[in-house]
């Protein structure tokens, strides 16, 4: 790879931000975000925040490393790992919390206005508040960014020589996450878009199968980084 002119490894760095998004702990984690959402866009800001903070703590770490030769030991990247595992346990238990007090707090009343071309008359309205998830967001994606973030640095470190080219590659590897990681809350929120929201069935069963896979990967996560070994 050294061997390649730097613009490749520039697009290389995009290509390997991009699929970095779309490995399942990200997908897990961001899915039982916007799993809250009924509609599109905010999502996608969701993902765009989650990549914001993965690309923060990459290049914060990645400056300390290359810009004042710190050394972590590459073993407390596992305690790193453990760290996102105990954080999809806590987004899932989270989640299943927030559904459940939202689906017996949901407001529903009568109230009289009127449509073009129709005469005034009572409608059924069910009023839902996602509340701002943009921090929470945010702070997931700060953790992420620890696993994982040590190996890419020590990968940089040792394929490109000067301190600039080297915080320009994690920056755009940051770039591609966040644009993979919209992608990702974009899709995974589909199926709960409004179009879906007045089945009861069908919500409670996504959410608790998301939430499910997100608590069942955390405690693999746990598992694999610190009794397994």
């Amino acid at each position: 790879m050294e061997q390649l002119p730097f613009i490749i490894l520039l697009l290389y760095a995009l290509y390997e931000g991009l699929l970095h998004a779309f490995e399942a702990d990200h997908i897990l984690a961001v899915t039982s975000i916007v799993s809250q959402r009924n509609r599109i866009f905010p999502a996608l800001k969701d993902g765009i925040f989650w990549g914001l903070g993965h690309t923060s703590t990459i290049f914060l770490i990645g400056a300390a490393m290359i810009l004042f030769r710190v050394n972590i030991p590459e073993n407390s990247f596992s305690y790193f790992e453990a760290a996102v595992g105990l954080m999809l346990i806590i987004v899932s238990l989270w989640r299943i919390y927030v559904f459940f007090k939202k689906e017996q707090s949901i407001p529903v009343h009568t109230h009289e206005h009127e449509h073009a071309g129709e005469n005034q008359t009572p409608h059924l309205h069910v009023h839902l508040k996602s509340g701002n998830l943009h921090k929470a967001s945010y702070g997931i994606g700060l953790v992420h960014g620890l696993a994982g973030s040590g190996a890419l640095v020590v990968l940089v470190m040792t394929q490109i020589k000067t301190v600039v080219n080297s915080m320009l590659y994690l920056l755009i590897f940051g770039t591609g996450s966040i644009i993979g990681m919209m992608i990702v809350a974009g899709v995974f929120s589909v199926p709960f878009s409004r179009k879906l929201i007045n089945s009861k069935w069908l919500r409670t069963t996504l959410v608790l199968l998301s939430s499910i896979l997100c608590f069942v990967y955390g405690c693999y996560v746990i598992y694999n980084n610190l009794l397994n070994g």
